[in-house]
């Protein structure tokens, strides 16, 4: 069985993932910080599925998925999924630096521990889920947009390392549009959701033919085209906000 290890799959996108995946035969390291979600979705296939709590916010988080990684018996593909994010017009400094912490920080460590282990054993797939919020600067979600930006260009720096180090990596950037899981979950009204279960089918197929960028879906990657060609000193006069 190919073995993959999702690190955010106690619920919505990085959940379904992994019961896609399942579905197709592999065998699963799940992870996340809510424990007894981690269980139900094991109790489905016990003999497929490594649990572990993960908090990519810990010190111990890079030493948790080791382990995971050992209990699972190696490690084909890591699908990060962690993060958080949300409207902060009046910029609550909390709600920025937990964000930075868990989208930033805390995606450094578990992404750099799995290339590190994928240098070790000569190949392996990185992929990871950002957000077309990456595109621009958004003032409704400073710290957030800023965060997803960061994992996109860091995605590219870790591919050309993996090159620099002669190391035949994968690497997939997935980037949706507003999809309808828990992180929505906050009354406001969201433009073009999708569902989580169509996204998450798109990921897997993206994952399956070596996608290296993918934007989840069309109409969004209809806006990110139409984003990028905006000048900086017009964009400023166009606030995106739901």
């Amino acid at each position: 069985m190919p073995k993959a290890i999702i690190v955010g799959a106690t619920s919505g996108i990085g959940k379904e993932v992994a019961l896609q995946l399942l579905a197709k035969g592999w065998k699963l390291g799940i992870a996340g910080r809510r424990t007894e979600r981690l269980d139900e979705i094991k109790a489905q296939a016990p003999q497929q599925i490594h649990t572990r709590r993960i908090d990519v916010r810990s010190d111990d988080a890079a030493s948790d998925l080791l382990a995971l990684i050992a209990d699972l018996g190696g490690m084909d593909l890591y699908i990060h999924c962690s993060g958080i994010g949300c409207q902060n017009t009046e910029l609550n400094p909390d709600a920025e630096l937990n964000i930075v912490a868990t989208n930033v920080d805390g995606f450094v460590k578990l992404v750099d521990c799995a290339f590190s282990y994928f240098l070790g054993k000569g190949d392996g797939h990185l992929c990871i889920i950002s957000s077309i919020a990456g595109t621009k600067g958004l003032g409704a979600a400073c710290a957030y947009s800023a965060s997803k930006a960061f994992q996109n260009t860091y995605l590219d720096a870790l591919e050309q390392l993996s090159v620099m180090r002669k190391c035949p990596m994968t690497f997939t950037d997935v980037r949706p549009g507003f999809v309808d899981t828990d992180l929505l979950a906050d009354g406001k009204s969201y433009p073009f959701k999708m569902n989580v279960t169509d996204v998450a089918s798109s990921i897997v197929k993206g994952i399956e033919t070596k996608k290296r960028v993918l934007v989840i879906d069309w109409k969004y990657e209809l806006l990110v085209f139409v984003w990028r060609l905006v000048p900086q000193c017009l964009w400023k006069f166009f606030p995106i906000k739901s």
